[in-house]
């Protein structure tokens, strides 16, 4: 259990928050490279821990993350005409640079433009994703080049969906691999959908035991678990503060991928959570890949206008009890479906004071201790974890190995499972 206090601190974002001062010192996702596609295009609405904000491209293609009320009369700037070097609100005609700067007052007979700036945040374009930064300009971290972002575009995809219920329970959600062979199996290895099969080593095998290895950026941990006599089901994972994840997976043509989610608090009780892959092979994605059907992040499952899940809370996520009994687990299609389906209805934030944790929670249990000494450590002053660029080359790992064999070693080095059993 965490105590309703212990939880407040860690689930709000707000910008005075302990939480949301925190998160400002990290770069953050705000919006898909491809939503800002032509340079004085249409301006997108943009929410980030609890603060409503514009993006555009100018005309030379600089990318602007402002306050979308207008400091004049506080007017919306995503009504406002994209044009020549900056954003311009159709109110009154004050027009603002990518850096917030007022360059323009065509109500004012003599323009006081010196007097006035917007709140502006610096980005930049990795990954297919647009990043910013919303802290004090002073303590401006590395970049994130995490290893996926420096793929080529034909082996990268990049998704995102909106949650409906706060950040933390959708990240602890994504960091809890013992529910991953139960809520995410099919019931036939020809169910025909998104899915582990019943045939996988991942479902056959016994109940987790977690290893949790603490680093500088976050863990990495491990489900190790008993596999007949004398193997073991390995499958890594890495959480890098405040909000990512890193898995091991199979594209949706099967081929070897490095997966994961970054879970963004758009504001205390809604999440932004963008999923992306890469191929660790020669072969681009595939456009099947590019689909995501089994994983229900793709363009089957979410609106790509609104980024809302198609299945939903309104329509309860379009359970099929029949294939419930038949084909899956949970008779919902899409395995991130599944996931949005049960956190979402655990409330807009979880009371964590009536939950009881076991064993299998050690990597839960980690991580709210890693948030709280992220919280301390800034209002210390000091550099939480996840700031330091030592995430760049991780990958994570799934493999049956030897029950005696050093799956540490073996799995640091990012082999396939072929390759593990090989080399022991």
């Amino acid at each position: 259990m965490l105590p309703r206090e212990e939880n407040e601190l860690l689930t709000r974002v707000g910008q005075n928050t302990a939480m949301g001062k925190t998160m400002r010192l990290y770069w953050i996702p705000a919006l898909l490279a491809r939503e800002l596609q032509e340079p004085d295009g249409t301006p997108v609405r943009v929410r980030l821990l609890g603060e409503d904000l514009v993006a555009f491209r100018d005309t030379k293609g600089r990318i602007g993350l402002v306050g979308e009320y207008c400091p004049h009369r506080r007017a919306s700037l995503w009504f406002g005409r994209n044009e020549e070097g900056g954003l311009r609100c159709v109110y009154h005609g004050w027009k603002f640079a990518v850096d917030g700067s007022c360059i323009e007052q065509m109500n004012e007979p003599e323009p006081f433009c010196h007097k006035v700036h917007l709140t502006a945040y610096p980005t930049v374009e990795l990954g297919g994703i647009i990043w910013t930064y919303m802290g004090l300009p002073e303590r401006i971290p590395p970049l994130p080049k995490f290893a996926w972002t420096q793929a080529s575009e034909s082996h990268r995809q990049v998704s995102k969906v909106i949650q409906e219920c706060n950040w933390l329970q959708a990240l602890e959600g994504g960091l809890d691999t013992s529910h991953a062979p139960i809520m995410h199996r099919l019931l036939k290895d020809d169910a025909g959908r998104g899915g582990i099969k019943p045939s996988s080593a991942y479902v056959r095998a016994k109940a987790p035991a977690i290893t949790v290895d603490v680093t500088d950026y976050g863990y990495q941990y491990a489900g190790i678990r008993a596999l007949g006599d004398d193997e073991s089901h390995i499958r890594t994972y890495h959480y890098i503060l405040p909000f990512h994840q890193i898995r091991a997976s199979r594209s949706e043509t099967g081929s070897r991928v490095d997966a994961g989610h970054i879970w963004v608090p758009i504001d205390d009780e809604n999440t932004m959570v963008y999923n992306w892959q890469y191929s660790l092979t020669d072969e681009p994605l595939s456009d099947d890949d590019r689909l995501e059907r089994g994983i229900g992040n793709g363009p089957l499952h979410v609106d790509q206008t609104t980024f809302r899940s198609k299945a939903n809370r309104a329509n309860n996520y379009l359970i099929d009890r029949a294939v419930q009994k038949t084909l899956s687990f949970t008779g919902i299609d899409g395995v991130n479906v599944q996931d949005r389906a049960i956190q979402e209805t655990m409330g807009a934030i979880v009371d964590r004071s009536k939950e009881h944790l076991g064993p299998a929670d050690k990597a839960i249990i980690q991580l709210r201790r890693l948030l709280r000494q992220a919280i301390d450590t800034t209002s210390d002053g000091g550099t939480p974890a996840g700031i330091r660029p030592s995430y760049y080359h991780l990958r994570a790992a799934e493999t049956v190995v030897p029950r005696a064999a050093d799956w540490r070693g073996l799995v640091s080095e990012g082999l396939a499972p072929e390759e593990i059993l090989q080399t022991v």
